[in-house]
């Protein structure tokens, strides 16, 4: 008892900390919000000066973070609403709404009266009420600079069968926030979590309410048990009884002025339903492989009860710099089973051999190999954007191998001959929006970063999660879209705008330049494979790529970015 006595003073307090920091908070960013406001009511008054609906068919939206992309309840299409850009110098926020029509692979910019103010980092729920529904609750607005924060706490409806936005007035619900997450479970949104920032200080939340779909009412829970910590960006699913289950996330404590601490969490819990005004929380331990630290993952609920986790970065801080493990693998959490699994895509039948049921293929080597402990493997792969800068991005598998009960839906092995071929999936990212539509994973967009500068992704990949075979690319990255724009650079295109006339000519001398740039690299000889092209190039891809790292790189590290850079020479001249 007096253990217990002792928690829950604990959680009292907590609870009254957080309660008397949202106060001081909200006095201190009270004044900046009405700033921020004044500019959200300009592009209010923009968006009122549309009156009809217009559909427009349009190439793939501009690269983008945090939007919100969720399946139509009644047609194969995807909706993708909001999100956030940064150029290096200015923020850009969204309320664009487009379709993405699966058996088309097209998209419509869907104009509507009267949307949503533009924001970020806000959460979406498609359902199937009255013709579909998606309803849109909190996110973030951020001033061009990026020095300010808005945070909101509206709750609207899209009619999807009229093509119609709706705000719904309802008092009592979540204070303004963002990073938070909702979920839709018997009649009613769950929202879990989130934070609210200003400029000096910041709140996270752990608190729960619900939105009841029949009254319109707002009604905030106070489960009994204990409670997961304050978060935002958590993985958040419901089960087949409608309860929920919430798993990992990211939040921050100040421990002196100017000093904050963040916290990558793990942890699992369930909030149970055990009566009509009767919650529980509960930790949970599930067995299996979980996903490794990281924060910035995308979440959906594939089929067969499994939730699924792509995506992320971690943060490592190396003495006053951070660098970030981005990561494009996939967990899989099975709710009925309470495991986890990593995802293995396989390659496509035609790549690999078919292993025969009941055959032992070298049983002792494989219990052997079995019985090692998998360790993660780092790949280093190269992206040249279009202004020659090249993005070297880290990217770490987990290297986990198919437990028991996946093992009967992976029955193939690899082909040595086909392994050298290029393997098609999404590079690494965090912050990216995926949802799943008839057994189809689709994943879109996201942002990395390459030392201080951050690339904002467009692209848009498929993944069919009964198979399990190959990535299939539906919107390519276009490298032209890779803006950056320094602090230096305002003064360079004032330079360029002075001499524009010349600029043509001044553009193919560079080119000139960067094709005998290029002819200086070892050409690849005709039908010469990768793994040949590389054991006779191999000495001058470390020179170069020493050269470029500088001396202090580590002999392991220069290696790997020395093979990177030969096998993107060798694809792009195959």
């Amino acid at each position: 008892m007096g253990k217990k006595g002792k928690k829950d003073k604990k959680v009292k307090g907590a609870e009254k900390t957080a309660s008397k920091m949202e106060k001081k908070m909200s006095k201190r960013s009270k004044k900046e919000e009405e700033d921020l406001e004044s500019l959200i009511a300009e592009f209010q008054s923009l968006d009122a000066k549309k009156t009809q609906i217009i559909e427009t068919p349009c190439s793939p939206p501009s690269p983008r973070l945090n939007a919100s992309l969720m399946p139509h309840p009644e047609k194969d299409e995807l909706i993708l609403f909001g999100g956030e850009y940064f150029n290096g110098q200015k923020t850009f926020l969204y309320n664009e709404l487009y379709i993405y029509n699966i058996k088309k692979n097209t998209w419509i910019k869907l104009d509507i009266p009267n949307p949503p103010p533009r924001r970020c980092a806000h959460q979406a729920v498609a359902i199937s009420q009255a013709g579909g529904q998606l309803w849109v609750f909190g996110g973030e607005f951020a001033s061009p600079d990026g020095e300010q924060f808005y945070h909101y706490k509206d709750l609207w409806v899209l009619h999807l069968a009229t093509k119609t936005w709706e705000q719904i007035k309802a008092t009592g619900g979540p204070s303004g926030r963002s990073g938070h997450r909702m979920v839709y479970s018997k009649r009613q949104l769950i929202v879990f979590g989130g934070f609210h920032e200003s400029t000096r200080d910041y709140i996270y939340y752990n608190d729960v309410y619900t939105f009841n779909l029949d009254s319109f009412k707002w009604t905030k829970l106070s489960p009994s048990g204990t409670a997961p910590l304050p978060r935002s960006g958590c993985h958040m699913t419901t089960t087949q009884e409608g309860n929920v289950v919430i798993y990992g996330g990211y939040s921050k404590q100040r421990m002196k002025k100017d000093v904050d601490k963040g916290t990558v969490h793990t942890d699992m819990f369930l909030l149970k339903q055990e009566g009509e005004d009767k919650w529980l929380w509960s930790r949970i331990n599930p067995s299996g492989v979980k996903p490794t630290p990281r924060t910035g993952f995308s979440m959906a609920l594939g089929p067969n009860y499994r939730s699924i986790l792509f995506g992320g970065v971690y943060d490592e801080e190396e003495e006053e710099s951070i660098e970030g493990d981005f990561f494009n693998d996939i967990y899989f959490y099975d709710l009925v089973k309470n495991r986890w699994f990593a995802g293995q895509v396989k390659g496509h039948k035609s790549e690999k051999k078919k292993r025969r049921r009941g055959k032992k293929v070298e049983a002792d080597t494989l219990e052997s190999e079995s019985a090692l402990p998998p360790e993660p493997v780092e790949v280093i792969k190269e992206i040249v954007a279009e202004d020659g800068t090249v993005m070297t991005i880290k990217q770490v598998f987990s290297n986990q191998t198919a437990s028991e009960g996946e093992e009967d839906e992976c029955n193939e092995e690899d082909d040595d001959e086909d392994a050298s071929l290029p393997v098609v999936e999404p590079c690494p990212r965090s912050n990216a929006m995926i949802a799943v539509k008839q057994g189809i994973l689709y994943a879109y967009g996201g942002m990395f970063e390459v030392g201080d500068r951050q690339f904002t992704l467009n692209d848009l990949y498929s993944l069919d999660l009964h198979k399990m075979e190959e990535w299939k690319v539906l919107v390519e990255m276009d490298p032209k879209t890779q803006e950056w724009l320094d602090e230096s650079d305002s003064e360079s295109e004032e330079d360029e705008a002075e001499g524009a006339e010349g600029g043509a000519e001044e553009d193919d001398d560079e080119e000139s330049e960067d094709d005998s740039d290029e002819d200086q690299h070892p050409q690849v000889e005709p039908d010469e494979k990768y793994s040949d092209y590389l054991q006779r190039t191999e000495q001058y891809w470390i020179q170069l790529a020493r050269v470029n790292m500088g001396p202090d790189a580590k002999d392991k590290k220069v290696l790997k970015v020395a093979q990177a850079m030969a096998k993107t020479f060798y694809e792009l001249k195959e």
